[in-house]
């Protein structure tokens, strides 16, 4: 299974706006953890650790 890459959310300003909300009023490192934890729910729901490398490679040539 390879990660998807193109635009695959049903709903993605709905799901910013939600992303956006749930890190209001949060302290900045209350946001980072939050971050955290959405991020480790995540991989658990996807499950493949090839698909999770995938997705962290990319991520990683993102930020350079």
């Amino acid at each position: 299974m390879d990660l998807i890459t193109a635009p695959h959310l049903d709903a993605p300003d709905d799901f910013y706006e939600a992303l956006i909300d749930a890190h209001r009023d949060l302290e900045t490192a209350a946001g980072h953890a939050l971050n955290a934890r959405l991020v480790l729910l995540l991989a658990n729901h996807i499950g493949s650790s090839g698909v999770l490398q995938q997705a962290l490679d990319a991520a990683r040539a993102g930020a350079r």
